[in-house]
C-alpha cells in the first residue's frame, strides 16, 4: 500500500480529477474521533481512470486539501484542467493554489440535494425536475439559456432558492467548457460514489479503527485493487475526446488571457 500511495504519477497529464473525503472513526488519546480520508482519482493520458492518492486528515479544511494536493503534484500530478467534487470546505482555494489552470466543477447531484433543502418538501420534485432540464440541453449555449429560464421560473415562487442557484452558476456549468460527449462523465462525482460504496462496504465491518495507519492499510488496499481493475478494463475516455478536451480548454485559456479587462458599467 505504501508503494502504491507513493508511486510517481508519470502520466503526461491528468486532464480530469475527482476528489472526495470520507469520514472515518478512529481511536486517539483514549477518545473516538472523526478523521477524513482524502481520495483523488484521475484520468491519465491513456484514457484510463487511476487512483492518484490517499491521505488521512484531522480536518476537512483548506489546509488539509492543500497539503494533499501538494503531495500529489510533488509525485508528478500535472496538466489538470478540471477538478470535480462536492463543495468541500477550502478545496476550491486549494485547487487555485496547487493546480494553477484547473477549473472546479461542483457535483450537480450533491448540489441539487443542497438546493432542495431551500424549498418546502411539496415543491422539491418540481424543483428537481426543473434543474435537471438544465443538463439535458444539446450544447453549451442552450445549457446557459436554460439555466437563466430555470432561475427566473424558481424566483417567482422561491426567491431565496433562485438566488442560491444563481450564485452556483459558474461552479455548476464548468463542464460546458469541454466536449459534449463527455459531459455525463465530468458533471458530477458519481464515478467516485461507486468507489466510495466499495470502501464503505469494507470499512463498515471495522467500525472504529485503532489508529490512522489502519485506515491507510485497508482503504489503500481497496484503492490499489480498483486501480488494477481499471488498468485492465476498457478506457474510461477515448483518446480523441481526451485530446479534444485538452485543446478546447487550452484555447479557452488563451482567449481569456488575451482579453482586456471589461470596462466598468456606470451606475
Amino acid at each position: 500500500v505504501e508503494a502504491f500511495r507513493n508511486r510517481p504519477l508519470d502520466s503526461e497529464h491528468y486532464t480530469f480529477v475527482w476528489m472526495d473525503a470520507l469520514t472515518m472513526k478512529v481511536r486517539e488519546a483514549g477518545r473516538t474521533v472523526n478523521v477524513h480520508a482524502l481520495i483523488a482519482v484521475g484520468v491519465n493520458a491513456d484514457g484510463q481512470r487511476e487512483v492518484l492518492g490517499l491521505d488521512v486528515a484531522s480536518d476537512e479544511d483548506g489546509a488539509g486539501w492543500l497539503a494533499f494536493l501538494r503531495s500529489l503534484t510533488a509525485r508528478g500530478l500535472s496538466g489538470v484542467r478540471l477538478v470535480i467534487s462536492d463543495a468541500h470546505a477550502g478545496l476550491v482555494q486549494a485547487i487555485g493554489a496547487a493546480l494553477p489552470g484547473a477549473a472546479w466543477q461542483r457535483c450537480r447531484t450533491h448540489y441539487l440535494r443542497n438546493l432542495l433543502t431551500k424549498v418546502p418538501k411539496s415543491a422539491q420534485p418540481w424543483i428537481a425536475t426543473l434543474v435537471r432540464t438544465i443538463f439535458d440541453q444539446p450544447d453549451a449555449d442552450a445549457v446557459r439559456a436554460q439555466f437563466d429560464r430555470v432561475v427566473a421560473t424558481i424566483e417567482a415562487r422561491f426567491p431565496a432558492a433562485a438566488e442560491h442557484l444563481d450564485a452556483a452558476r459558474d461552479d455548476l456549468l464548468a463542464f460546458t467548457g469541454f466536449p459534449r460527449e463527455i459531459w455525463r462523465q465530468i458533471w458530477s462525482n458519481n464515478p467516485q460514489e461507486r468507489l466510495n460504496k466499495e470502501i464503505r462496504r469494507r470499512t463498515d465491518v471495522v467500525g472504529i479503527f485503532p489508529n490512522r495507519p489502519a485506515i491507510i492499510r485497508l482503504v489503500g488496499a481497496v484503492l490499489a485493487e480498483q486501480t488494477d481493475e481499471w488498468t485492465e478494463g476498457r478506457r474510461y475516455m477515448g483518446l480523441e475526446l481526451l485530446a479534444k478536451a485538452r485543446l478546447i480548454s487550452i484555447e479557452t485559456d488563451q482567449h481569456d488571457t488575451s482579453q482586456p479587462d471589461p470596462t466598468p458599467i456606470a451606475a
